[in-house]
């Protein structure tokens, strides 16, 4: 059984009022929520109500998921609005995607090990390659940068990442390519490679 058929069959069996169904939901992606959550909001406490107020909202809009999209798409979409909804309460501006990158570890995009050997001048490098990286991330439109991290730093595919941009899949496609290219083109003048390669 796929992820996906397993998710539908615990969100059909919750939409019938099976307590435990959700449950298996909650435990098996609050990790996930918790971890996207924390990038939003800094404070420990306040991720975890946020958590569990996304987790409450979910099991009160069930009955809406139609399946169009992965269950974990639909969570995501409330984790990110809640975590919105919270900090807008609290007088303080929404992060956006873009900024995220900001406060990752610099491994976001495994560019420390693109060059690093464990030795000195591999680590100052790798280090350099993930700021150049942050840098050219924080440099791209919004529409780009979203795309980009949804799919390298959160994992989602590009099928997913057209439903939370509400957009086509190839419009996805597209976006991830050119973000690709412009952060690329920041790391080719410290990775010694030719104009015509990526990487």
């Amino acid at each position: 059984m796929t992820v996906a058929d397993s998710d539908k069959e615990l969100v059909e069996r919750a939409k019938e009022g099976d307590l435990r169904a959700f449950d298996m939901l909650v435990l098996k992606y609050q990790r996930r929520v918790f971890r996207l959550i924390s990038r939003l909001i800094k404070n420990t406490s306040e991720v975890e109500d946020v958590a569990q107020e996304t987790f409450i909202k979910a099991f009160r809009a069930i009955q809406q998921f139609r399946g169009d999209s992965a269950f974990y798409t639909w969570l995501y979409r409330i984790a990110v609005n809640t975590a919105k909804n919270h900090l807008f309460s609290k007088g303080k501006r929404p992060i956006t995607l873009s900024e995220l990158s900001k406060n990752e570890d610099s491994e976001s995009y495994d560019a420390i090990d693109a060059v690093s050997n464990e030795s000195p001048e591999g680590n100052l490098a790798g280090l350099q390659i993930a700021e150049a990286v942050n840098n050219a991330v924080n440099k791209l439109p919004e529409e780009l940068s979203t795309a980009v991290i949804l799919r390298e730093m959160d994992g989602l595919s590009y099928e997913e990442i057209a439903e939370v941009m509400n957009c086509p899949i190839g419009t996805v496609r597209s976006r991830i390519f050119r973000a690709r290219e412009a952060i690329a083109q920041e790391l080719r003048p410290l990775l010694n490679t030719q104009g015509n390669k990526r990487w």
